[in-house]
């Protein structure tokens, strides 16, 4: 079991994947403790000097000239939080909602929030007792941070709302559950409500698993690309060290030392390395190096912006207690994050369009030499041929996606706040575009296999043979006609669960 201690600068993206996904025990670092009181001392002596602070003694957004007796700040922060519970649309998934809970939770850590220690630590609790409350998806505009949904997060750590049940898909009440698991919800304190939604924590959280399955893709995408040039007799010249040594882009590097390494040892393509080799092969075999890489690269940038954000202090405004100064500021912008965000979709996109040209040439046999549309009996059966429709389906519709979203921006708060990033929205359109994009590659997976089934009994590659060994063993070779829809599920599932992936590297050891 995942076992992680917050300490507000040290998170992973791998951290938060592994807690979001498969659960862990998750604790407050006592060094964090140890900062997140010295803030919290500091906002109480503040309150009882009756200082003027934003959203603390004062109300927020445009009110925030409106001062707040002291004896209504608690009912300032449960207004806050009910008055912000705005949302609408589809829930977040479970495992979004989780890794949100670990974000938010991490950056309270920091100890510049001025939020009680056992508030954070009833945050925790509820992630390790799985208590994750069900959140519309729809309602931030990124700046101010994440307002809406992390207000509905709030509101179930209040007992208001209901929570997912253990399988993610079923609802309960929220409050029943914390009876159950034994938690009393807390009664939020002055600033509390504020440091606790402002921040960029769903559209990070989106981005984060996005960005970690993304580079589990990107290798799996490098394997069909090589089973696909393989089935269709490509050369692997195109992949020679020499070539991308003189245009030394890493992603692009790496890209084609796998493709070698997958095609070692392939009888299918020793049987046309002379006189019967293309010259030049199309660019969706030649450059498989160039537009992988491309993609690889900017997902560096991606996971570069992430691994910044995920420990980073994002609420307003911050408490400095070595100081004693109050600052406000907008680390809740989340434009770094809608930016990354947008690049992420489009080279996921990218990605994925590649992947649909190499299933046409496959189906197609005027491009392939194999039979049409990888079928023995044509005509009477039609094959793969509507896979390659579906590929297109979902390729057209990442293009519509891949749109960004950070360049717009629609002024909220009387126009007090006048900038917004629109990061949520980038965030879920690229995990949209991911969810695309697997199932593209999967079935390009499911024709790779099938051109590379009529080469039989020549010799696949190393790599190349035990990712054709993973899908038969769920999916057979196609023969007469079928329901393809049951076929390309599983295919998704070996994608997403990395099934082929491991296979291939148990056989050649790890991809770059």
């Amino acid at each position: 079991m995942v076992v992680l201690r917050l300490d507000g600068s040290s998170l992973t993206l791998d951290d938060v994947f592994a807690i979001a996904v498969r659960g862990g025990e998750v604790s407050l670092d006592p060094d964090a403790c140890r900062r997140m009181q010295a803030s919290r001392d500091l906002v109480e002596r503040w309150v009882r000097e009756k200082r003027t602070m934003y959203g603390v003694t004062t109300g927020f957004g445009e009110f925030s000239t409106v001062s707040i007796d002291e004896d209504a700040i608690e009912q300032l922060q449960k207004n806050l939080i009910v008055s912000h519970s705005a949302g609408c649309g589809e829930p977040i998934p479970k495992p979004v909602t989780r890794a949100m809970m670990l974000l938010r939770a991490n950056a309270l850590a920091g100890g510049y929030s001025g939020i009680r220690v056992e508030t954070v630590r009833f945050l925790l609790d509820m992630l390790n007792a799985d208590i994750v409350p069900v959140i519309p998806s729809q309602g931030s505009v990124g700046s101010s941070g994440d307002l809406v949904p992390l207000s509905h997060l709030v509101l179930g750590m209040t007992g208001v709302g209901e929570c997912w049940d253990a399988e993610g898909n079923g609802r309960r009440p929220i409050a029943e559950a914390l009876r159950t698991a034994g938690l009393t919800p807390p009664t939020l304190a002055a600033k509390e409500g504020l440091a606790l939604i402002n921040g960029t924590q769903m559209m990070t959280a989106y981005l984060s698993l996005a960005a970690v399955r993304a580079a589990s893709l990107a290798r799996q995408c490098d394997i069909a690309g090589a089973m696909t040039m393989e089935a269709l007799r490509g050369t692997d010249r195109s992949c020679s060290p020499r070539l991308h040594a003189v245009r030394p882009h890493p992603g692009q590097q790496r890209s084609a030392r796998n493709v070698l390494r997958l095609l070692e040892g392939s009888a299918i393509r020793e049987a046309h390395r002379h006189g019967h080799e293309i010259v030049q092969d199309a660019y969706s075999l030649r450059c498989i190096p160039q537009v992988h890489g491309a993609m690889r690269d900017a997902m560096d940038y991606v996971r570069g912006v992430l691994a910044v954000e995920i420990n980073s202090v994002t609420d307003n405004p911050l408490v400095f207690a070595d100081g004693e100064e109050l600052i406000e500021g907008g680390n809740f912008h989340g434009e770094p994050v809608a930016l990354a965000g947008d690049f992420l979709a489009v080279a996921l996109a990218e990605l994925a369009g590649i992947s649909e040209r190499r299933i046409e040439r496959l189906v197609n046999g005027s491009l392939s030499g194999l039979p049409r549309f990888l079928t023995r009996n044509g005509g009477l059966n039609s094959g793969l041929m509507i896979a390659q429709y579906t590929a297109a389906a979902l390729v057209s519709e990442n293009k519509v996606l891949a749109h960004p979203a950070s360049v717009d921006s629609i002024p909220t708060s009387a126009n007090q706040e006048d900038h917004n990033s629109m990061g949520a929205i980038a965030a879920r359109k690229a995990f949209h575009v991911l969810l695309n994009a697997e199932q593209v590659v999967a079935i390009e997976f499911v024709a790779a296999a099938q051109g590379l089934d009529f080469h039989a009994p020549l010799a696949m590659g190393r790599g190349t043979s035990a990712a054709h060994a993973a899908i038969r063993e769920v999916i057979p070779s196609l023969g007469d006609d079928r329901v393809l829809a049951e076929d390309l599920r599983r295919a998704a599932e070996l994608v997403r669960n990395g099934a082929i992936l491991e296979a291939v590297e148990r056989r050649i050891g790890p991809l770059e």
